[in-house]
């Protein structure tokens, strides 16, 4: 049995906090989040973008980390889909410069050095533990300043990594990622289309229920599923928990850099998910028939064992 201490404390942000407190983010959330070594944010409503989007500007987390692999017992497009999407967070189109006209709406894309130099070494580093192939995706041929500056940064990082590297348009990536998923390793990108391949391969490896994800900074780093709230089925005890699960996973991981004890327990709850899904224990949104207590107490289950 592994012993890990740690203090878990939870904390309210989203609607229920803005109807309760009059904000999305309540200042003595917001405290608590500073003093933690990491966060677990679940769902919260359709204010998440006032709580995810500061706190990601806020902590500089600049690395948005979304796997998609294949599961067991999971029907994807294939059997033997691996990847790592590496999403810049912080700026594109999600700068949030916008301005209206008056016969008129405009939108600014930011795109620096600095960001792209940093997320790409984030993507190939990770290459580098994994299948050591990065694909970095843009809209270059047409965006030449923005997307332009992005794919030079791409490859000025790709010189220093023995990583085999390629760069792909992004409407040639999200059809390869249905016809193709296999080939992909670590893609590297921007913020809006990070955003948009990312539910994408969730989708191809099986549902957006199964998806974690990661916002990296330097110093601190928030674990949320790739899917937002459901509202309309809140209640039914049909909603998926193992994106939630796997997004603490994740941060267990990301923790074991303070106590090596973190990885294994990492571990332990991927192995505990996986053996969940191969008894075929699972949610409607994948084709099974069990709620999501049932399949939460599954997984504990697997855990305890």
């Amino acid at each position: 049995m592994l012993s890990l201490k740690f203090e878990l404390e939870e904390v309210e942000a989203g609607d229920q906090a803005l109807a309760k407190y009059g904000k999305a983010l309540p200042d003595h959330t917001l405290a608590k989040i500073e003093e933690a070594d990491a966060c677990l944010k679940a769902p919260i409503g359709s204010s998440a973008a006032d709580v995810i989007v500061y706190l990601r500007r806020k902590f500089d987390l600049y690395a948005n980390i979304r796997p998609a692999k294949t599961f067991p017992n999971i029907k994807g497009l294939k059997d033997n889909i691996d990847m790592l999407i590496v999403r810049e967070n912080t700026e594109d189109l999600y700068a949030g410069l916008e301005y209206e006209l008056d016969d008129a709406s405009i939108a600014i894309k930011v795109i620096t050095r600095k960001a792209s130099l940093r997320i790409a070494d984030t993507a190939f580093k990770l290459a580098m533990n994994r299948r050591k192939k990065v694909h970095a995706v843009h809209k270059a041929n047409l965006l030449r300043k923005t997307d332009g500056l992005f794919a030079k940064c791409c490859r000025e990082v790709a010189e220093k990594y023995d990583v085999e590297y390629n760069e792909i348009l992004i409407d040639a990536a999200a059809m390869n990622l249905i016809r193709n998923p296999e080939e992909f390793d670590v893609i590297v990108t921007m913020n809006m289309f990070g955003d948009i391949l990312s539910d994408e391969a969730a989708q191809v490896v099986g549902s957006l229920g199964i998806a974690p994800s990661a916002n990296i900074g330097d110093n601190f780093a928030i674990f949320e599923p790739v899917h937002g709230s459901a509202p309309d089925i809140a209640g039914k005890g049909i909603a998926n928990p193992i994106s939630l699960i796997l997004s603490a996973k994740m941060m267990f991981e990301w923790l074991s850099n303070k106590d090596e004890k973190f990885l294994d327990a990492s571990k332990m709850i991927e192995d505990a998910v996986y053996n969940t899904l191969r008894k075929g224990i699972m949610t409607p949104d994948i084709n099974g028939s069990n709620t999501t207590d049932e399949v939460t107490d599954a997984i504990i289950n697997e855990l305890r064992s």
